[in-house]
Parts: structure tokens; C-alpha cells; sequence
């Protein structure tokens, strides 16, 4: 069993603009969709460093990073 903390990552589709940093930085749990928008893969993940990076990246801060478990936003770091 693995010591890193479930997250959850969310996009505001509204704001992402396609870019696709993100799908390529965490793939595993980033995609684009049909629509060209970044999309979660799954609803938790432990994929830390990753998404933290993903998140970071985002040319217009569409993505946020959250502990599953008390909701403390990881990334961005604003």
C-alpha cells in the first residue's frame, strides 16, 4: 500500500484552452476529450508528482490538485 495521498483532479473546462501540457505531463490521469479539453482519466489517483506538474503548467491554471481526504488544494500553488 502506497504512502502517498489520494488526490483528486478537477478542470474547469471553460477556462482550458487545449494546450495538451497537461495529457502529456500525466498521462494516466489527463486526457484530452473529443471536444479538445483537458479531462480527469479516473475520480482519485495517487499520480503526485505528475499532476502537481500538470497542474503548475497550465497555461491558464484550469486544473487543481486536492488531498482526497481534507480537501487542502496541493496545485496550483497560488
Amino acid at each position: 500500500m502506497s504512502d502517498a495521498p489520494k488526490l483528486v483532479v478537477t478542470v474547469d473546462r471553460s477556462r482550458c484552452i487545449g494546450s495538451g501540457l497537461c495529457a502529456r505531463t500525466a498521462p494516466a490521469d489527463l486526457a484530452l476529450a473529443p471536444d479538445g479539453r483537458a479531462t480527469p482519466t479516473r475520480p482519485a489517483t495517487e499520480g503526485f508528482a505528475e499532476l502537481t506538474e500538470a497542474a503548475e503548467m497550465c497555461p491558464v491554471e484550469a486544473i487543481t490538485v486536492r488531498d482526497a481526504a481534507t480537501g487542502k488544494l496541493i496545485a496550483p500553488a497560488w
